[in-house]
């Protein structure tokens, strides 16, 4: 019962990082849903590629989606028989493909059309808070393209708020890993993907180039709503 209730809080809690609600299944476990995008596959362009976006939305997300849910199954299943090994074996295929839910769900939302309002820098409390903490929002541009270049192999790069500390970091995680996993306090703000599949048909093996016009069409609006009730 007790690895019954635990699987259950980790998909609520997987949910609530990701933005996206579970839906209920036949046999009771709870599965998630690609999330549809407020915009058109095109409209970030020429940021970011329409060819791209569409594969990386419909292809990459939809597998982590597709892999997450039969993994959440074979959970519950092995959960149900006492199988304490199958138990074990499936955490990493969890964390790894509920990550890359989480992290993609939060992705697309830090992404807006130039027409839009996408690329306006941030304002009011989350840009006092970026002067305050990095010198000036130049200064975090440069630290993220930094770090997202120097990431070796594939992952993340977060501009998340700690609110154990009260500060801004800027950190990176590995592969599908969620920013949860550098710390429970840690509430992801926005969130680049640097995993080739989402700049190579555009930006070949050039990261620095990706990193750098993908602020054409950050959205603040989504990341200093989430500041804003994260600190409220």
């Amino acid at each position: 019962m007790a690895l019954r209730t635990l699987a259950s809080r980790k998909a609520l809690v997987a949910a609530a990082l990701g933005g996206a609600r579970p839906l209920p299944a036949a046999r009771g476990v709870a599965t998630f849903a690609l999330p549809d995008l407020t915009y058109d596959y095109g409209a970030l362009e020429p940021a970011i590629s329409g060819e791209i976006m569409q594969l990386h939305h419909q292809k990459h997300h939809a597998a982590y989606v597709a892999n997450y849910n039969k993994a959440l199954e074979k959970l519950d299943a092995a959960v149900a028989k006492g199988d304490a090994s199958a138990v074990v074996q499936l955490q990493s295929v969890i964390k790894f493909n509920g990550g890359g839910h989480v992290n993609h769900s939060i992705f697309w939302k830090n992404l807006k059309p130039v027409s839009e309002g996408g690329g306006e820098p941030p304002h009011e409390k989350l840009g006092w808070a970026i002067d305050e903490d990095f010198g000036s929002f130049e200064a975090l541009v440069k630290k993220v393209n930094a770090e997202g270049a120097a990431l070796q192999g594939s992952g993340w790069v977060w501009l998340a708020l700690d609110k154990e500390a009260k500060k801004l970091r800027v950190e990176t995680t590995a592969n599908q890993d969620p920013l949860v996993t550098k710390g429970i306090n840690l509430v992801p703000l926005l969130g680049i993907d640097v995993w080739e599949h989402a700049y190579y048909l555009q930006y070949k093996n050039v990261r620095p180039d990706y990193l750098s016009n993908i602020w054409k069409v950050m959205n603040w609006k989504y990341a200093g709503e989430v500041y804003e009730n994260a600190t409220a």
